[in-house]
């Protein structure tokens, strides 16, 4: 599987987790191409032929970035409109993507309580569904997001810890399928909890 791993962090050099991230997917040597895109296009002007021929190349495409005010940072957003272009990714002959794995990992500032779903809150998957449905429109599969809440404060210790838990997954065929993959684990830890009650 080669996997391709864009950064979309407007200052990765300052940031404490997602380039520390960057750092432990790179030395894992299981990512092929991995790119600090806010350093390959400070100006915001997207070479399209390139990242076209980036995901044409790569079978698992891995967006990593901090949520930003509920969402995604602003060259992301930008590359998500530039790039996935009608005819190449979706409309009657845009399937260039299909079959491709889509895998977000992302970083959230708040606590988990602040990403409860309760009233004026949402969950990070509610966050994240214009993705899902970006990877369901270019026939993608979409793989269960990567995440942690408290970032900003978080210790160093967690961030590495998260990070090696990102490496382990990020070359996992099962991913491909999200549902599948969230079952399968479910019935992983059923099996375990059953086993230490001897059952």
């Amino acid at each position: 599987m080669k996997i391709l791993h864009l950064v979309f962090h407007p200052d990765l050099n300052a940031s404490r987790v997602n380039n520390t991230w960057k750092k432990q997917l790179e030395q894992s040597g299981k990512v092929a191409t991995s790119r600090d895109m806010y350093l390959e296009y400070p100006d915001f002007k997207i070479d399209i032929e390139k990242e076209q021929a980036l995901l044409l190349s790569h079978d698992r495409i891995v967006i990593q970035f901090p949520i930003y005010w509920w969402s995604m940072t602003p060259l992301l957003k930008k590359w998500l409109d530039d790039v996935l272009q009608y005819q190449f990714a979706y409309g009657s002959k845009g399937d260039k993507l299909k079959g491709k794995d889509l895998q977000i990992i992302c970083s959230a500032g708040g606590q988990a309580k602040n990403y409860n779903g309760f009233h004026m809150f949402a969950t990070v998957p509610e966050v994240l569904k214009p993705f899902q449905l970006t990877a369901n429109l270019a026939k993608m599969n979409y793989s269960q997001p990567l995440y942690m809440f408290n970032a900003d404060a978080c210790g160093e210790d967690e961030v590495v810890k998260y990070g090696q838990k990102w490496v382990e997954v990020i070359d996992d065929p099962r991913r491909a399928d999200g549902l599948e993959y969230a079952n399968a684990k479910i019935h992983e830890e059923l099996i375990d909890v059953y086993a230490q009650l001897g059952l």
